[in-house]
C-alpha cells in the first residue's frame, strides 16, 4: 500500500514520542520501501506499474515499456516509461522499485486510447499498442522517408511484421492526427497504404 509520510507520521505518533526517528528505523528494518521523497510503499514485491502515475502525473505507461506489455518488442524494457503533457522537460526518478521516466506528448493526444489494467485490488494506466507506437515516434528525431520509417519499426524497435500487419490500421491514422508531427504524418501516410491494400 502507499502511503505519504504525512500519513505515516500521523499513524505513529500515537504509539512514539518521535514518530519521525521510527519512520526510519521502519525503513531500516525492510518494513517500508521509498519510492520517491515523501512516499512510501508497505509491499517490497509490488509491481513498479503500480507506482508510476503516483510518482509523476497525470502519466500513463507507455513508449517501449508499453510496447514490450503488449509483445509487440521482444526486448524486457527494464526502466518504467510514462507519457505525461504540458511539462516541458523529461522527468527521471529513481527509487527501491527501478527508474521511471516521463516524457511529453500533445495535450491533445493525450486521453485517447489509454486502459486499466487490474493487479488484485490495485490498478494501473497502460497505452495501447498503437497509441505507444505513436507515442514513441513522436519523441523521435524526425524520420524523412518511408524507408528510414520501416528501419525504425522493424529493425530499431524489432516490432514482428505479423503483429504490425495485424494492427488497428485505421486507428492508427486517427491517433496520427492529434500529434502534428512529421513522423505521424509519415506514419499514417505508412498506413494508408495498407489499408487500401487491404481494400483491394
Amino acid at each position: 500500500m502507499l502511503k505519504t509520510s504525512f500519513e505515516l507520521i500521523k499513524e505513529l505518533q500515537s504509539n512514539y514520542k518521535a514518530p519521525k526517528n521510527k519512520l526510519h528505523a521502519l525503513e531500516k528494518q525492510k518494513k517500508l520501501f521509498n519510492v520517491i521523497k515523501g512516499l512510501y510503499e508497505t509491499d517490497s514485491s509490488v509491481s513498479p506499474f503500480l507506482l508510476s502515475a503516483a510518482i509523476y502525473g497525470p502519466s500513463y505507461i507507455s513508449f517501449e515499456t508499453a510496447l514490450s506489455f503488449w509483445g509487440w518488442i521482444p526486448e524486457r524494457v527494464d526502466s518504467v516509461m510514462s507519457a505525461t503533457f504540458g511539462k516541458n522537460r523529461t522527468k527521471r526518478f529513481e527509487s527501491d522499485f527501478g527508474l521511471f521516466l516521463y516524457r511529453d506528448i500533445p495535450k491533445t493526444a493525450f486521453p485517447y486510447e489509454v486502459y486499466i489494467k487490474n493487479e488484485g485490488d490495485r490498478s494501473f494506466l497502460i497505452a495501447g499498442k498503437e497509441k505507444s507506437l505513436c507515442d514513441i515516434l513522436y519523441r523521435e528525431s524526425p524520420l524523412e522517408s518511408e524507408k528510414q520509417l520501416r528501419s525504425y519499426l522493424f529493425e530499431n524497435l524489432r516490432i514482428d511484421k505479423a503483429d504490425f500487419e495485424a494492427a488497428d490500421f485505421r486507428l492508427i491514422c486517427d491517433l496520427c492526427d492529434l500529434y502534428k508531427s512529421t513522423n505521424l504524418k509519415l506514419l499514417k501516410t505508412f498506413v494508408q497504404k495498407r489499408i487500401k491494400a487491404g481494400e483491394k
